[in-house]
């Protein structure tokens, strides 16, 4: 049997994600982490976007955006724990654009700091969502 770890994806809603992985990719902050069975223990915290989780059978891979959070990587479990957590299947890209020409609006018309990085992490969080739902469409239907 291949090497796999053991995934976990949560959020305050509830459990997203639970199962083998053969490899497991996050939005880490310093930058995208690839993590594999036997990482060294890790504890970090995540950015907004995708966590892709690569199946051990053959190569599949589960897109799940993330609004940020805390990542716990053991040689043989990972854990997400999401602020915000969805299945990349689920995201409404036209709620996800909106809220991008929203915050995108905001940024144009204040100067207020706190309401400039309120609307820049709300770019950033909707942007990550686009993306995660155009990988999904680029990827075989599972």
């Amino acid at each position: 049997m291949a090497s796999t770890i053991h995934v976990d994806i949560v959020s305050a809603e509830g459990e997203i994600f639970s199962g083998r992985a053969a490899m497991v990719f996050v939005p880490a902050v310093q930058g995208e982490l690839g993590i594999a069975p036997r990482h060294a223990p890790l504890l970090t915290t995540l950015k907004a976007g995708e966590v892709r989780v690569q199946l051990p059978d053959g190569g599949d891979e589960l897109g799940f955006y993330v609004g940020g959070g805390a990542l716990e990587i053991q040689p043989q479990r990972v854990t997400v724990l999401a602020d915000t957590a969805l299945r990349a299947k689920d995201i409404d890209e036209a709620a996800a654009l909106a809220a991008k020409q929203r915050a995108e609006e905001a940024l144009k018309n204040t100067k207020d700091k706190i309401e400039l990085a309120e609307a820049q992490a709300e770019i950033a969080r909707a942007a990550a969502q686009i993306k995660a739902l155009q990988r999904l469409r680029k990827t075989p239907t599972r």
